[in-house]
Protein backbone atom coordinates (compact mmCIF):
# COMPACT_ATOMS: atom_id res chain seq x y z
CA UNK A 1 0.00 0.00 0.00
CA UNK A 2 0.83 3.46 -0.36
CA UNK A 3 2.89 5.75 1.88
CA UNK A 4 2.72 8.83 -0.35
CA UNK A 5 -1.05 9.29 -0.33
CA UNK A 6 -4.01 9.74 2.18
CA UNK A 7 -5.98 6.15 1.65
CA UNK A 8 -9.69 5.71 1.88
CA UNK A 9 -11.26 3.06 2.48
CA UNK A 10 -15.24 2.05 1.10
CA UNK A 11 -16.72 -0.71 2.17
CA UNK A 12 -19.32 -2.13 0.38
CA UNK A 13 -18.42 -0.02 -2.27
CA UNK A 14 -18.41 -1.93 -5.69
CA UNK A 15 -21.72 -0.46 -6.50
CA UNK A 16 -23.13 2.58 -8.40
CA UNK A 17 -22.46 5.39 -5.02
CA UNK A 18 -19.41 3.31 -4.53
CA UNK A 19 -17.41 3.67 -8.37
CA UNK A 20 -18.70 7.46 -7.88
CA UNK A 21 -16.97 8.06 -4.55
CA UNK A 22 -13.87 6.34 -5.92
CA UNK A 23 -13.41 8.42 -8.96
CA UNK A 24 -14.18 11.06 -6.73
CA UNK A 25 -11.02 10.91 -4.17
CA UNK A 26 -8.61 9.33 -7.05
CA UNK A 27 -8.89 12.80 -8.87
CA UNK A 28 -8.03 14.18 -5.96
CA UNK A 29 -5.24 11.91 -5.54
CA UNK A 30 -6.19 10.15 -2.62
CA UNK A 31 -5.40 6.41 -2.61
CA UNK A 32 -8.81 4.27 -2.63
CA UNK A 33 -9.61 0.78 -1.57
CA UNK A 34 -12.95 -1.22 -1.51
CA UNK A 35 -14.18 -4.01 0.84
CA UNK A 36 -16.07 -6.18 -1.78
CA UNK A 37 -17.59 -9.64 -0.99
CA UNK A 38 -17.66 -10.12 -4.90
CA UNK A 39 -14.00 -9.04 -6.21
CA UNK A 40 -10.72 -9.26 -4.57
CA UNK A 41 -8.97 -7.86 -8.17
CA UNK A 42 -6.70 -4.21 -8.48
CA UNK A 43 -8.01 -1.79 -5.80
CA UNK A 44 -10.44 -4.43 -4.47
CA UNK A 45 -10.25 -6.50 -0.69
CA UNK A 46 -12.19 -8.96 -0.24
CA UNK A 47 -14.29 -9.00 3.09
CA UNK A 48 -17.69 -11.00 4.31
CA UNK A 49 -18.91 -7.58 6.24
CA UNK A 50 -18.53 -10.13 9.55
CA UNK A 51 -15.25 -11.13 10.68
CA UNK A 52 -12.46 -9.87 11.22
CA UNK A 53 -9.75 -10.99 9.08
CA UNK A 54 -6.97 -9.69 6.42
CA UNK A 55 -9.25 -6.89 5.16
CA UNK A 56 -8.99 -4.74 8.67
CA UNK A 57 -4.95 -4.01 8.13
CA UNK A 58 -6.16 -1.66 4.99
CA UNK A 59 -8.24 0.31 7.44
CA UNK A 60 -5.42 1.25 10.24
CA UNK A 61 -3.56 3.91 8.81
CA UNK A 62 -6.12 4.94 6.75
CA UNK A 63 -7.36 8.58 6.84
CA UNK A 64 -10.88 7.64 6.08
CA UNK A 65 -12.97 5.03 6.67
CA UNK A 66 -16.74 5.09 4.22
CA UNK A 67 -19.33 2.30 4.87
CA UNK A 68 -21.76 1.56 1.82
CA UNK A 69 -22.60 -1.85 3.06
CA UNK A 70 -26.34 -2.97 3.38
CA UNK A 71 -28.70 -5.38 1.40
CA UNK A 72 -31.29 -3.35 -1.49
CA UNK A 73 -34.53 -2.14 0.19
CA UNK A 74 -35.84 -2.45 -3.06
CA UNK A 75 -37.88 -5.65 -2.69
CA UNK A 76 -41.02 -6.82 -1.38
CA UNK A 77 -40.45 -6.07 2.65
CA UNK A 78 -41.30 -10.25 3.07
CA UNK A 79 -40.19 -11.47 7.11
CA UNK A 80 -36.92 -12.56 5.36
CA UNK A 81 -36.13 -9.26 3.52
CA UNK A 82 -36.72 -7.62 6.18
CA UNK A 83 -34.38 -9.38 8.61
CA UNK A 84 -31.42 -9.74 5.66
CA UNK A 85 -32.00 -5.79 5.27
CA UNK A 86 -31.66 -5.17 8.80
CA UNK A 87 -29.16 -7.77 9.62
CA UNK A 88 -27.04 -6.53 6.56
CA UNK A 89 -26.51 -2.88 7.79
CA UNK A 90 -25.97 -4.08 11.77
CA UNK A 91 -23.28 -6.70 11.01
CA UNK A 92 -21.14 -4.30 9.02
CA UNK A 93 -21.37 -1.51 10.78
CA UNK A 94 -20.11 -4.08 13.71
CA UNK A 95 -17.44 -5.52 11.95
CA UNK A 96 -15.91 -2.26 10.86
CA UNK A 97 -16.60 -0.76 14.50
CA UNK A 98 -14.35 -3.62 16.06
CA UNK A 99 -11.61 -2.80 12.93
CA UNK A 100 -11.05 0.49 13.58
CA UNK A 101 -10.93 -0.03 17.42
CA UNK A 102 -7.87 -2.26 17.18
CA UNK A 103 -6.07 -0.03 14.56
CA UNK A 104 -2.93 1.26 16.20
CA UNK A 105 -3.25 4.06 13.77
CA UNK A 106 -7.16 4.81 13.37
CA UNK A 107 -8.77 6.33 10.43
CA UNK A 108 -9.53 10.33 11.22
CA UNK A 109 -12.71 9.45 9.82
CA UNK A 110 -15.17 7.28 10.08
CA UNK A 111 -18.16 7.73 7.73
CA UNK A 112 -21.60 5.55 8.05
CA UNK A 113 -24.07 5.44 5.50
CA UNK A 114 -27.60 6.07 6.94
CA UNK A 115 -31.05 7.32 4.96
CA UNK A 116 -33.23 9.85 5.12
CA UNK A 117 -35.85 7.93 5.58
CA UNK A 118 -35.18 7.79 8.81
CA UNK A 119 -38.19 10.72 8.84
CA UNK A 120 -41.81 10.34 9.33
CA UNK A 121 -43.86 11.36 6.43
CA UNK A 122 -44.00 14.30 5.96
CA UNK A 123 -46.72 15.96 3.61
CA UNK A 124 -48.11 19.36 2.88
CA UNK A 125 -47.10 22.52 4.06
CA UNK A 126 -45.38 20.35 7.02
CA UNK A 127 -41.74 21.88 7.84
CA UNK A 128 -38.58 19.82 6.17
CA UNK A 129 -36.62 17.70 8.61
CA UNK A 130 -33.68 18.80 9.91
CA UNK A 131 -30.88 17.17 11.54
CA UNK A 132 -31.34 19.30 14.54
CA UNK A 133 -36.01 18.96 14.75
CA UNK A 134 -37.00 16.46 12.51
CA UNK A 135 -39.19 14.08 13.33
CA UNK A 136 -38.35 10.20 13.74
CA UNK A 137 -41.28 7.97 13.25
CA UNK A 138 -41.58 4.17 13.85
CA UNK A 139 -42.14 1.97 11.20
CA UNK A 140 -40.11 -0.76 9.58
CA UNK A 141 -37.51 1.50 7.65
CA UNK A 142 -37.74 4.04 9.99
CA UNK A 143 -36.70 1.49 12.93
CA UNK A 144 -33.95 -0.35 10.43
CA UNK A 145 -32.33 3.34 9.94
CA UNK A 146 -32.55 3.99 14.15
CA UNK A 147 -30.63 0.66 14.62
CA UNK A 148 -27.95 1.02 11.86
CA UNK A 149 -27.31 4.47 13.56
CA UNK A 150 -27.46 3.13 17.40
CA UNK A 151 -24.69 0.35 15.97
CA UNK A 152 -22.73 3.11 14.36
CA UNK A 153 -22.92 5.41 17.23
CA UNK A 154 -22.36 2.60 20.26
CA UNK A 155 -18.58 2.33 19.32
CA UNK A 156 -15.90 4.37 21.39
CA UNK A 157 -13.67 5.93 18.54
CA UNK A 158 -12.19 8.61 21.04
CA UNK A 159 -9.67 9.55 17.27
CA UNK A 160 -12.03 8.79 15.13
CA UNK A 161 -14.89 11.51 14.26
CA UNK A 162 -18.08 9.18 13.09
CA UNK A 163 -20.82 10.92 10.70
CA UNK A 164 -23.96 9.46 9.71
CA UNK A 165 -24.60 9.97 6.25
CA UNK A 166 -28.53 10.42 6.20
CA UNK A 167 -29.00 9.82 2.18
CA UNK A 168 -31.63 10.77 0.42
CA UNK A 169 -32.24 9.35 -3.85
CA UNK A 170 -29.51 9.87 -5.28
CA UNK A 171 -29.50 10.97 -8.76
CA UNK A 172 -27.21 9.57 -11.81
CA UNK A 173 -27.42 8.84 -14.97
CA UNK A 174 -25.02 5.71 -15.33
CA UNK A 175 -26.86 3.71 -11.88
CA UNK A 176 -29.26 3.99 -9.39
CA UNK A 177 -33.23 4.84 -9.53
CA UNK A 178 -32.77 7.52 -12.20
CA UNK A 179 -32.05 5.37 -15.22
CA UNK A 180 -34.93 3.45 -14.31
CA UNK A 181 -37.77 6.98 -13.52
CA UNK A 182 -35.83 8.03 -16.85
CA UNK A 183 -37.02 4.34 -19.08
CA UNK A 184 -40.10 4.70 -17.23
CA UNK A 185 -40.64 8.28 -18.08
CA UNK A 186 -39.79 7.73 -21.97
CA UNK A 187 -42.60 5.30 -21.68
CA UNK A 188 -45.46 7.68 -20.86
CA UNK A 189 -45.23 6.96 -16.82
CA UNK A 190 -44.03 10.27 -15.92
CA UNK A 191 -47.51 11.46 -14.45
CA UNK A 192 -47.76 12.28 -11.20
CA UNK A 193 -47.66 9.09 -8.83
CA UNK A 194 -50.50 8.60 -6.52
CA UNK A 195 -51.69 12.03 -5.65
CA UNK A 196 -47.99 13.09 -6.82
CA UNK A 197 -48.48 16.02 -3.66
CA UNK A 198 -45.76 13.32 -1.90
CA UNK A 199 -42.04 15.17 -1.17
CA UNK A 200 -39.04 13.96 -2.94
CA UNK A 201 -36.02 14.73 -1.17
CA UNK A 202 -32.57 14.06 -4.13
CA UNK A 203 -29.33 14.85 -4.31
CA UNK A 204 -27.14 14.84 -7.24
CA UNK A 205 -24.69 12.22 -7.95
CA UNK A 206 -21.69 14.92 -8.66
CA UNK A 207 -22.90 16.89 -5.28
CA UNK A 208 -23.08 13.45 -3.23
CA UNK A 209 -19.23 13.09 -3.36
CA UNK A 210 -18.51 16.72 -3.05
CA UNK A 211 -20.50 16.84 -0.22
CA UNK A 212 -18.78 13.68 1.03
CA UNK A 213 -15.50 14.73 0.21
CA UNK A 214 -16.38 18.37 2.74
CA UNK A 215 -17.16 16.24 5.48
CA UNK A 216 -13.25 14.77 5.69
CA UNK A 217 -12.55 18.30 5.22
CA UNK A 218 -14.99 20.26 7.46
CA UNK A 219 -15.91 17.44 10.39
CA UNK A 220 -19.48 17.05 11.54
CA UNK A 221 -19.87 14.53 14.14
CA UNK A 222 -23.50 12.94 14.23
CA UNK A 223 -26.28 12.73 11.66
CA UNK A 224 -25.68 14.95 8.67
CA UNK A 225 -28.74 15.09 6.06
CA UNK A 226 -27.45 14.60 2.75
CA UNK A 227 -29.91 15.43 -0.21
CA UNK A 228 -30.33 19.07 -1.84
CA UNK A 229 -31.74 22.22 -0.17
CA UNK A 230 -34.70 22.08 -2.31
CA UNK A 231 -37.33 19.06 -2.70
CA UNK A 232 -39.70 19.03 -4.54
CA UNK A 233 -43.16 17.21 -4.98
CA UNK A 234 -43.94 14.39 -6.73
CA UNK A 235 -45.72 15.78 -9.24
CA UNK A 236 -43.22 18.79 -9.88
CA UNK A 237 -40.26 15.79 -10.19
CA UNK A 238 -42.81 14.41 -12.81
CA UNK A 239 -43.20 17.47 -14.97
CA UNK A 240 -39.48 18.04 -15.35
CA UNK A 241 -38.64 14.16 -16.47
CA UNK A 242 -41.81 14.39 -18.95
CA UNK A 243 -40.39 18.03 -19.87
CA UNK A 244 -37.27 16.08 -20.98
CA UNK A 245 -38.18 12.47 -22.10
CA UNK A 246 -41.40 14.20 -24.23
CA UNK A 247 -42.71 10.71 -24.52
CA UNK A 248 -46.00 10.26 -26.94
CA UNK A 249 -48.60 9.29 -23.94
CA UNK A 250 -48.69 10.09 -20.64
CA UNK A 251 -50.26 7.02 -18.39
CA UNK A 252 -51.86 7.60 -15.50
CA UNK A 253 -50.40 6.33 -12.12
CA UNK A 254 -53.04 6.18 -9.40
CA UNK A 255 -52.36 4.19 -6.31
CA UNK A 256 -53.89 1.23 -6.74
CA UNK A 257 -51.68 0.77 -9.87
CA UNK A 258 -48.61 1.33 -8.11
CA UNK A 259 -49.43 -1.71 -5.86
CA UNK A 260 -50.55 -3.90 -8.18
CA UNK A 261 -47.03 -3.57 -10.14
CA UNK A 262 -45.26 -3.40 -7.03
CA UNK A 263 -46.11 -7.05 -6.42
CA UNK A 264 -44.90 -7.78 -10.02
CA UNK A 265 -42.00 -5.82 -9.80
CA UNK A 266 -41.53 -7.62 -6.38
CA UNK A 267 -40.99 -4.27 -4.71
CA UNK A 268 -42.71 -1.45 -2.13
CA UNK A 269 -44.98 1.52 -2.98
CA UNK A 270 -42.93 3.44 -0.07
CA UNK A 271 -40.00 4.13 -2.34
CA UNK A 272 -42.23 6.58 -4.39
CA UNK A 273 -45.35 6.92 -2.25
CA UNK A 274 -43.75 7.99 1.29
CA UNK A 275 -43.09 12.34 1.13
CA UNK A 276 -39.65 12.51 2.59
CA UNK A 277 -39.25 16.27 2.88
CA UNK A 278 -36.03 16.79 4.23
CA UNK A 279 -33.43 19.61 3.80
CA UNK A 280 -29.19 19.62 4.48
CA UNK A 281 -29.15 22.28 7.45
CA UNK A 282 -26.00 21.44 8.72
CA UNK A 283 -23.95 21.25 5.23
CA UNK A 284 -25.49 24.65 4.46
CA UNK A 285 -24.64 26.36 8.01
CA UNK A 286 -20.80 24.38 7.49
CA UNK A 287 -20.63 26.64 4.46
CA UNK A 288 -20.99 23.55 1.72
CA UNK A 289 -22.08 24.90 -1.92
CA UNK A 290 -24.09 23.09 -4.27
CA UNK A 291 -23.31 22.47 -7.66
CA UNK A 292 -26.85 21.12 -8.63
CA UNK A 293 -29.28 22.53 -6.22
CA UNK A 294 -32.52 22.17 -8.39
CA UNK A 295 -34.57 20.02 -9.79
CA UNK A 296 -34.61 21.00 -13.33
CA UNK A 297 -31.16 21.78 -13.81
CA UNK A 298 -30.29 18.56 -12.48
CA UNK A 299 -32.66 16.73 -14.65
CA UNK A 300 -31.28 18.57 -17.74
CA UNK A 301 -28.10 17.55 -16.77
CA UNK A 302 -28.52 13.89 -16.46
CA UNK A 303 -30.63 13.66 -19.70
CA UNK A 304 -28.35 15.28 -21.92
Amino acid sequence: MSNSRKRIIIAGGSGFLGNHLKAHFESDDFEVLILSRSRDDAGFIHWDAQSQSEWTKAIDGSHALINMAGRTVDCRYTKKNRTEILESRLESTRALGKAVQACAAPPKFWLNSSTATIYQDTPGDAPANTEAEGIIGDDFSMNVAKEWEKAFFSFDTPNTIKTALRASIILGSDGGAFPVMAKLARLGMCSPQGDGQQWISWMHIEDFCSAVGFLLEHPLPGAVNLCSPNPVQNQVFNQHLRARMRPLMILPQPTWLLELGAIFLRTQTELILKSRKVIPDRLAKAGFAFKHPDIEAAIAHLTP
